[in-house]
C-alpha cells in the first residue's frame, strides 16, 4: 500500500475519532499517534496536514458535502461515510495540483475497505458531483500525467498517488 493511501486512511480514522469521540484535533492528534508506532515520516505528514486543514476547514466543507449529497443531511449518514466525504473534499480543496479522479478512486477504495458496498455509489456519485459542479474549489489540475523525461531523453508517464 503506498505512503498516500496509508495517510488517506490514517486521515479517516482521525476524522472518525474526532467527530464520533467529540474530542479537539489536538486531543485527537496526540493520542492517535501515540498508538502507532513505526508509522513512515511521510505518510504521517501528509496525513497530519490533511488533518490540519479538515479541522481548520470543517464547516465549509460540510457545507460543500450538503450542498451535492441530495436528499442526505451529514447527520444521517454513516459516520464513515460522511468522513470519507470530508477526508476527499479536504484533499480537493488543500492539494488541487493532485487529480480529483485520483482522490475519487482513492476515498472509493478506502470506502470498500471501511464502508458497506451500497456506500461506494453513495460516496461516488457526491464526490462526483462536487468535483464537476463546484465553484468553491480551486482549478482542477491537468487530467494528463505529467512527463518526466528518461536518462535517454524520452518522455515517459509519471505514476501520481
Amino acid at each position: 500500500m503506498g505512503s498516500r493511501r496509508k495517510s488517506r486512511e490514517y486521515l479517516l480514522q482521525m476524522l472518525f475519532q474526532c467527530d464520533m469521540g467529540k474530542q479537539s484535533a489536538e486531543q485527537v492528534q496526540r493520542s492517535f499517534w501515540q498508538q502507532r508506532e513505526g508509522v513512515e515520516a511521510e505518510a504521517r505528514g501528509y496525513a497530519d496536514d490533511l488533518f490540519r486543514a479538515a479541522t481548520q476547514r470543517a464547516a465549509e466543507i460540510d457545507v460543500l458535502i450538503q450542498a451535492h449529497a441530495a436528499h442526505w443531511k451529514l447527520e444521517r449518514m454513516a459516520a464513515v461515510d460522511r468522513n470519507i466525504l470530508r477526508a476527499a473534499v479536504t484533499e480537493f480543496l488543500a492539494v488541487p495540483e493532485t487529480p480529483r479522479p485520483i482522490i475519487i478512486n482513492e476515498a472509493l477504495e478506502i470506502a470498500r475497505r471501511f464502508s458497506s458496498p451500497e456506500s461506494v455509489h453513495f460516496i461516488n456519485g457526491v464526490l462526483d458531483s462536487i468535483s464537476k459542479n463546484s465553484s468553491q474549489l480551486p482549478a482542477s489540475s491537468s487530467k494528463e500525467k505529467p512527463k518526466r523525461k528518461s536518462a535517454k531523453g524520452e518522455q515517459r508517464q509519471v505514476k501520481s498517488h
